[in-house]
């Protein structure tokens, strides 16, 4: 698995970061360099080393916590993800606890890209702006991220760890950064935020499924943190199935914006194992609810 980071995430030049609006975000943190984390991430003491996707029920190991998600009511179907290793860890049919998890296999980081901005929104639906009010347009996509510890063949559930999600709107405008492929979005914060992992290492988040923008494929972006401030984290992105994608655009207000250019297969960043982070769906009343199984190892 290699931990490079491709340089930048699109295809135009990066966009710059105004400072924080009082009325959107309280504080934006110092945050460390590419090469300094990588650094940190390298010779750490306790460095969080690998992603990795739960994967393939058939050496499972024994675990003694509730395995319902606290952060909803009701939590959707998840989905079994076989071409990208991923299967519903956490519940068994009828929606009864799961007793066991699955093996874990290793899979890709992926690049942060040039968009993370550190407003630390704790929510789980990330379509609201809180400037405006505003709701983001879209087919409504409920995410669910089930974050174990990986240890061997076994995957323990891992409280406490802060999970960012952010990505583009249907349009393919990201919030909150000035960029030539759109303008400024300065002053917004939509389809960001953060959750942390609760007792079953689970969090939830409602979005809407991706737009598009020159250079890339439709993906939406993940980083997880042992904290805010100081801690180690990993990076990477989820991507979704070209023929799923080809329908969704279709409908409005997607449409509007025509044909998206960049297909999985001609992204240089999906090629680089994007095939395992493909998160894989179904129908959810009037949009779409998908699971991902992720790990990572704590030396």
């Amino acid at each position: 698995m290699s931990t490079s980071h491709p340089a930048n995430d699109h295809a135009g030049q990066p966009p710059t970061h105004d400072a924080p609006s009082p009325t959107t975000r309280a504080y934006t943190p110092a945050r460390l360099s590419r090469r300094a984390a990588l650094h940190s991430w390298i010779g750490g003491v306790v460095p969080m080393l690998l992603l990795a996707a739960c994967a393939g029920p058939t050496r499972a190991a024994q675990t003694g916590a509730a395995s319902t998600p606290a952060t909803t009511a009701q939590a959707p179907v998840a989905v079994a993800q076989a071409r990208a290793g991923q299967t519903d860890s956490r519940q068994a049919s009828g929606g009864q606890p799961a007793s066991t998890l699955p093996d874990c296999v290793l899979t890709p980081q992926h690049t942060e890209g040039p968009y993370f901005v550190d407003d630390r929104l704790n929510r789980s639906d990330i379509r609201i702006d809180p400037a405006s009010g505003t709701l983001s347009e879209g087919i409504p996509l409920t995410l669910t991220m089930n974050v174990s510890q990986v240890a061997g063949d076994s995957c323990t559930p891992l409280a406490g760890l802060y999970v960012d999600i952010w990505q583009c709107d249907a349009n393919g405008v990201y919030s909150a950064v000035r960029d030539r492929n759109w303008g400024t979005s300065v002053g917004s914060t939509f389809l960001r935020g953060y959750q942390m992992t609760d007792q079953n290492g689970v969090v939830q988040f409602t979005t809407v499924y991706p737009g598009w923008y020159p250079g890339r494929t439709v993906h939406i972006h993940f980083k997880v943190r042992t904290a805010l401030d100081g801690g180690r984290e990993q990076i990477s992105q989820l991507y979704f199935d070209d023929t799923l994608t080809d329908e969704v655009h279709t409908l409005a207000p997607y449409a509007a914006k025509g044909m998206r250019t960049v297909r999985n297969s001609q992204d240089g960043i999906f090629r680089n194992g994007g095939d395992a982070l493909t998160l894989q769906v179904t129908k959810d009343g009037e949009g779409y609810a998908g699971t991902y199984n992720l790990g990572v190892q704590l030396g």
